[in-house]
């Protein structure tokens, strides 16, 4: 994430709406805009070059990279929605280049789990996307709108999901993947899959959003045999698992799949 601006605690007055609220403890950049009726907290960072619309509330220990644009009324660094918070110091993180939508929520973190929620870079998130607490975000994801978030779930870079996609707490989502229109998520999703349905079942891999980012046809070819591999074998897991072993060495690209699956977690979806 890029250094908000050295000079962050006198920010250039005219780029701040009169009706704004800025705490004058806020450390914004001097390019930093911010519309009408804003809220700003006293423990905010904002990098340079970032926007923030009108009726926007950003609070809590929060820290907002460069060339982010948050659109109004979102509310960004709210105490999380957990019965444990008890008032302690957690961070937000956002990284630099992130889009957020009108009436994003996006909570910090709890102290039981690892006091932060982290936002990657380039992200582009949508109307009435929900962040929750503890929650760890890479870059480059896109969440469609009313894309709800439970605690402690982890989405991967590049990973997309589709409108009104639900999330159950601690939860994974793996890089390169996609879920359809209305997907309940309740295990882990692997990378490169396509899922949708509730609860969410696999549908082959994200062969368009591969081929977008720059995959060969030899690299989806064996993405295509892994994936028959997992789910159209009839293996149990851990056979599938050693018979993607064999796969790595003449597909590299196998390799984040081999290490999501091997991972612990909620299991994945079969």
């Amino acid at each position: 994430m890029g250094n908000p601006h050295a000079d962050m605690n006198a920010p250039a007055r005219e780029r701040i709406h009169p009706t704004a609220i800025v705490d004058a403890d806020a450390r914004l950049a001097p390019d930093v805009e911010v519309g009408p009726y804003a809220l700003i907290g006293p423990y905010v960072e904002i990098g340079s070059g970032s926007r923030i619309g009108s009726h926007t509330v950003i609070t809590g220990h929060t820290r907002i990279g460069a060339g982010c644009v948050i659109s109004q009324f979102a509310s960004v660094g709210e105490a999380p929605q957990d019965k444990k918070y008890g008032g302690e110091p957690t961070r937000l993180e956002i990284g630099d280049n992130n889009t957020i939508r009108e009436f994003a929520t996006l909570n910090r973190g709890t102290v039981q789990g690892g006091s932060i929620t982290r936002i990657g870079d380039g992200n582009w998130i949508m109307a009435y996307v929900h962040v929750a607490h503890d929650c760890l975000i890479g870059s480059r994801t896109i969440f469609a709108n009313n894309a709800q978030l439970a605690g402690h779930v982890q989405i991967d870079d590049d990973a997309v999901l589709g409108g009104f996609t639900l999330v159950h707490q601690f939860v994974r989502i793996g890089a390169h993947s996609i879920t359809g229109l209305g997907t309940v998520v309740l295990q882990d999703v692997p990378p490169y899959l396509k899922a949708s349905g509730n609860p969410a079942r696999p549908f082959g891999i994200n062969n368009e959003g591969l081929r977008r980012r720059g995959f060969t046809p030899a690299a989806l070819a064996a993405l295509k045999r892994a994936y028959r591999t997992l789910y159209r074998s009839g293996l149990t897991l851990d056979e599938a698992r050693r018979e993607l072993s064999g796969q790595i060495a003449s597909a590299p690209e196998l390799a984040p799949l081999l290490d999501f699956v091997a991972a612990e977690g909620r299991g994945i979806i079969r």
